[in-house]
């Protein structure tokens, strides 16, 4: 039988009956110095929300919103989990913390 017309396998076949998208494999990214550096602010700990506002800018140079916005799409790329798996998994926990309080 060539195959031709056939179901997908039910191992292959989600529940509802429709069969998955194909989705390309992930690229593995890489992590810029720019990254590395936003990491390394994330793991310290801050006397003050403004003390570490103030860091922001100085060291980075680039708004705290920015900065937040960079960590948070770093929370979800692999390269990150591996550079700094601790604090990754440390802000990972509390993003889905408040996400359930919402």
């Amino acid at each position: 039988m060539s195959g031709h017309g056939r179901e997908p396998e039910p191992e292959h076949q989600p529940a509802g009956g429709h069969p998955r998208p194909t989705v390309p494999a992930r690229r593995r990214s890489v992590l810029t110095e720019r990254d590395k550096a936003v990491l390394a602010l994330a793991q310290r700990s801050w006397a003050s929300p403004g003390t570490r506002e103030r860091a922001i800018r100085e060291r980075l140079g680039m708004s705290p919103a920015r900065y937040f916005q960079l960590l948070n799409a770093l929370l979800d790329d692999p390269a990150a989990l591996e550079h700094a798996p601790m604090t990754v998994h440390r802000l990972r926990r509390l993003r889905a913390e408040r996400r359930a309080r919402r």
